[in-house]
């Protein structure tokens, strides 16, 4: 997110386009779009205040807030605590993949597509799928 809205990487354009189009879907929960907002605060960030009510209007129009009940299935637990929601999210709204680019999070992804859960992909790998099979996302 901090890509697609704060620095504008024009490598996941593709993404960007995905999410304005309705190809890609996306949502976020309450706790997990707050700590979004809290790292906007970060000074090596190039968020300020003339930009920062931008880059939150362009989050909250791709990545709704969505609560979604929790599900039984068993999820792996990630070193960072503090990312465990991420997580518990993606597995609550039968996400198909979670996209990050978090060390602690990318070391869980073939546990999580072990127990038939979703996958999580960086946003490169996540990209050379979308490219290669459109359709299949």
């Amino acid at each position: 997110c901090l890509d697609l809205f704060a620095f504008r990487d024009a490598r996941w354009n593709l993404i960007l386009e995905g999410l304005r189009d309705g190809s890609i879907h996306t949502n976020t929960r309450f706790d997990c779009r707050q700590e979004w907002l809290a790292v906007l605060d970060y000074p090596h960030l190039p968020v300020n205040e003339t930009n920062r009510g931008e880059i939150v209007a362009s989050f909250d129009q791709f990545i709704p807030v969505v609560d979604f009940p929790a599900r039984p299935e068993r999820l792996p637990v990630c070193t960072d605590k503090d990312d465990q929601k991420f997580l518990e999210h993606a597995r609550d709204s039968q996400a198909q993949v979670l996209v990050s680019k978090d060390k602690a999070l990318l070391k869980l992804g073939r546990k999580t597509r072990a127990l038939g859960l979703f996958a999580i992909e960086t946003p490169e790998l996540f990209l050379r799928r979308l490219v290669a099979n459109p359709q299949g996302l």
